[in-house]
């Protein structure tokens, strides 16, 4: 199977993960109708959003978590086909053979890099890993690693900082182990004690925080009858978008990093703690494909840029964009939801009526 049909093939059952702290990739396996990923992506996080090329954003529940072996299975979305993909047979690969590592890395969706097996069974810290050639970077991590014959031999877990293309993958019969191991409490919360292997569940922890095995204190991915919230300006961020009828966790992209729909309208909002300043940008349509609208729409882009207070319509390469800008110090939250919520307001306004008046595009997104 060539690197082309291989990613078709595997497109929807591939999986972005985010949570407050940062973002992933997941895969799905029918078999166990879970999605695989990395320990480290869902962060100590019981619940984390997921969305794939087959449904938008939602909610998915942290099932299983193993930090010997980086390893996590989150709930599938509900009534929603995904593709069935085959897990292969780690004992069949050798040094020298193709592979493809599929993810998100740095937030460019459905990236697939091509290389070779570099060495199949590098040993760190007691384990096997599959060293790889093929470029995997932040945002891979949890996605899955495909031989030629289109199967999965492997989860990419981790890079050398530094090194030329150095990336490893755990070994897909660490995790085929994993899956047989809690596939008899399947939607139980659940974690694999890092010291004795033993499978932990709600039903056997020892005073709701030992192994009963070894007496290794350990942690299930339960959800707290509080739920931490951030501090600061990202607090009254999240404030604001309740305020405003958003579901803050569906919300979260990532350090300090939200997203919402506003209409038709997608409105990415940040916060940077650096220079302490709160944007948000509403990605409206795109240019015109008739030459003759675009003088008369910069003129009246430029026109609203004197009507409107607080925004700013711009072009960005082919996107117009509307923005608007706070400091974390000047901003309140009546003052910041009035914002926002003009924001809103504005971009779902703009972007209907930018395609209807000057034939602007819809904007295309993965």
């Amino acid at each position: 199977m060539d690197s082309q049909n291989i990613i078709e093939q595997y497109q929807k059952a591939i999986i972005q993960i985010a949570t407050s702290s940062g973002t992933g990739t997941g895969f799905y396996v029918k078999e166990y109708d879970l999605i695989v990923t990395n320990d480290h992506v869902v962060a100590e996080n019981p619940e984390v959003t997921i969305a794939g090329k087959a449904f938008e954003k939602v909610m998915s529940r942290v099932w299983y978590t193993d930090r010997k072996h980086d390893l996590a299975f989150l709930e599938a979305p509900k009534n929603i086909e995904l593709p069935e993909i085959r897990l292969g047979h780690y004992e069949e690969m050798k040094d020298g053979d193709a592979v493809v590592a599929i993810g998100h890395p740095y937030g460019l969706n459905y990236t697939a890099t091509q290389g070779v097996i570099s060495k199949v069974d590098r040993i760190r810290e007691g384990l096997k890993f599959i060293q790889i050639d093929a470029a995997i970077n932040p945002g891979n991590s949890g996605g899955p690693l495909v031989n030629q014959k289109g199967e999965v031999i492997g989860v990419n877990s981790f890079i050398i900082r530094g090194g030329d293309n150095l990336g490893f993958a755990l070994p897909v019969n660490y995790l085929r182990e994993a899956l047989l191991m809690y596939n008899p409490v399947r939607g139980q919360v659940s974690t694999r004690c890092f010291s004795c292997d033993f499978l932990v569940t709600s039903a056997n922890i020892d005073t709701k925080k030992y192994c009963p095995s070894c007496g290794t204190e350990v942690k299930l991915p339960e959800i707290p009858e509080k739920e931490i919230e951030p501090v600061g300006a990202a607090k009254t961020i999240e404030d604001i978008l309740r305020e405003l009828g958003k579901d803050v966790k569906l919300a979260r992209e990532g350090v300090n990093t939200w997203s919402v729909r506003e209409g038709s309208a997608k409105i990415k909002i940040s916060y940077n703690a650096e220079n302490f300043f709160i944007a948000g940008d509403a990605y409206l349509c795109q240019m015109p494909s008739d030459a003759a609208k675009i003088k008369p729409l910069y003129q009246y882009l430029l026109e609203e840029n004197y009507r409107v207070n607080g925004l700013v319509l711009s072009c960005v390469k082919q996107n117009i964009v509307l923005s608007c800008i706070m400091y974390d110090l000047d901003m309140t939250k009546e003052g910041g939801a009035e914002a926002f919520r003009t924001l809103f307001q504005k971009a779902d306004y703009y972007d209907d009526h930018l395609k209807s008046v000057f034939g602007c595009t819809v904007r295309l997104e993965e």
